[in-house]
């Protein structure tokens, strides 16, 4: 099980930092990522971080701006997102694959409920 939480409304430029914490231990080859959904448009990868070794994935349209990263004492995924723009305004996921990394949303096992981010002045 998958719950995230902080999402919420920000100004452009402004930030958030999403977590997502999973229930049971990941393997160390288990890929925690997350995905972002706008209305109307389809799943968005944004990125990932294999849980055994931390190594970190990135959109191109999120590299520079957004930071993975994780706790196994808590078993916590964090997205920190800094100068947000108003075409991040998404639900975000966060998903589990079991297989590895993948960028395509539809390769992921488990999911959270979502946590809706809003970037609007």
């Amino acid at each position: 099980q998958l719950v995230e939480s902080g999402g919420g409304s920000v100004q452009p430029g402004g930030s958030l930092r999403l977590s997502c914490t999973v229930s049971g231990r990941p393997y160390s080859s288990h890929v925690l990522g997350w995905i972002r959904q706008a209305p109307g448009k389809e799943r968005e990868f944004v990125a990932a971080i294999r849980w055994g070794v931390g190594n970190t994935y990135y959109s191109n349209t999120v590299k520079g701006r957004f930071t993975i990263s994780r706790d196994g004492a808590s078993r916590t995924v964090h997205l920190q997102m800094n100068n947000l723009e108003p075409g991040d305004t998404a639900t975000y996921y966060c998903a589990l694959n079991r297989n590895g990394l993948s960028y395509s949303p539809s390769d992921y096992d488990d999911w959270g409920q979502g946590t809706q981010v809003t970037v609007s002045s």
